[in-house]
């Protein structure tokens, strides 16, 4: 267990690091575009690390988490409109 929890924790700094290098880099003006187009391309490098950890054929892979992941920010992004929410 110990070792799952260093693992994940690790997994979750490494993919916490790349959205915050853009929110360092970037001007508060397009930070909104910006963290969409790094994040879905975030996405596409994840599809493809996984394809060839696993040994599977690249495409299939990236498309599959760029779609889900993208959708997944959609809804997120709509149900904080819904409540009137933004960080």
């Amino acid at each position: 267990p110990l070792q799952a929890a260093f693992a994940s924790g690790a997994s979750f700094v490494a993919g916490g690091v790349l959205p915050l290098l853009v929110s360092l880099f970037f001007p508060l003006k397009g930070m909104v575009i910006a963290h969409y187009v790094f994040a879905t391309l975030f996405l596409v490098l994840l599809g493809a690390a996984s394809a060839k950890t696993g040994g599977a054929p690249f495409l299939k892979p990236v498309l599959r988490i760029t779609f889900w992941g993208t959708i997944a920010m959609g809804l997120t992004a709509l149900v904080g409109y819904l409540f009137g929410l933004s960080v």
